[in-house]
């Protein structure tokens, strides 16, 4: 019983874990819809680049703090460069404009890591702090990994929390989410303000992929989650932050309960199952406003 027990714990652990990189994606694709009123399908990739670049930084020589920082910068950077120099122009234009776009820019993304055979056919190792490590708590044993990404999400989620009710930029951007156009007549820089958004989306999607290395390691197919974090996203509403991160929780720890107590392979299935019934219940998701 105490055995059953202890793996029970375990495998929460774990999920909560993986739900909290599904959150953080989560969170990235709905920073980007709220604001840009689109669906970026290069989440994924901007997850696998921002994760890569923290590896070559440290390669390079940088500290490790300087390399998730440069890491998750860059991953930023190339967010805004990226809204500036194409995905600002599809503003006015279709849904399926924008959707078609950002999936077309995560192959190029994809084709350029690629393109470097070292990244291609390799599998590289980031060593996070306490990452490795076992802390023991009774007769249960807790991976430092999965509690460092379960404080770093916590951490992220009280500053983006703070950032949307008190900094100047963070209401800008809940305004032109509520309401464009009158932000605009009110003098919030509006085209700025979208820039904003896909920064941060690039930058939560780059930090996902930091937290995720240690589990997974670093290679080209990471980006893969974004497939799982997408639905929890869904899930929470697609409109609504703390939505997200709750749906991305929910689904890691679903999926990882799945895993204990059924066939093998059914744990892939069970959290979409769980997310098209909650669906037809809930068609605008559980984070969603409720009307009158």
């Amino acid at each position: 019983m105490l055995r059953a027990m202890l793996t029970f714990i375990q495998v929460l652990l774990s999920g909560l874990a993986i739900g909290c990189v599904y959150g953080l994606v989560a969170l990235s694709f709905v920073l980007v819809y709220k604001a840009a009123d689109t669906v970026s399908f290069m989440q994924g990739e901007l997850l696998m680049v921002g994760a890569f670049a923290v590896v070559v930084l440290q390669a390079a020589g940088w500290p490790l703090a300087a390399a998730l920082t440069g890491g998750v910068a860059g991953a930023a950077l190339l967010g805004a460069v990226l809204e500036r120099t194409a995905l600002r122009y599809t503003l006015g234009h279709s849904h399926l404009s924008a959707v078609l776009l950002t999936f077309g820019l995560g192959l190029m993304l994809r084709g350029g890591v690629t393109a470097v055979p070292a990244a291609s056919h390799g599998m590289f190792v980031l060593p996070l702090p306490w990452a490795d490590e076992v802390f023991r708590l009774g007769p249960l044993s807790l991976p430092g990994g999965q509690l460092l990404v379960m404080a770093i999400t916590a951490l992220v989620a009280a500053a983006l929390s703070l950032f949307f009710r008190y900094s100047r930029s963070g209401l800008a951007l809940r305004a032109c989410a509520e309401d464009a156009r009158s932000a605009a007549l009110m003098g919030v820089p509006v085209a700025r303000m979208h820039t904003l958004a896909w920064a941060l989306g690039a930058a939560l999607a780059a930090l996902a992929g930091v937290l995720l290395a240690p589990i997974t390691f670093v290679h080209l197919n990471m980006g893969f989650i974004a497939l799982k974090a997408f639905p929890a996203a869904v899930l929470g509403g697609l409109t609504s932050l703390p939505g997200a991160l709750a749906g991305g929780v929910f689904l890691g720890v679903v999926e990882a309960l799945a895993g204990l107590v059924l066939p093998e392979g059914s744990k892939d299935v069970v959290p979409y199952l769980l997310l098209l019934a909650a669906l037809l219940l809930f068609p605008a998701g559980f984070g969603a406003r409720r009307t009158a």
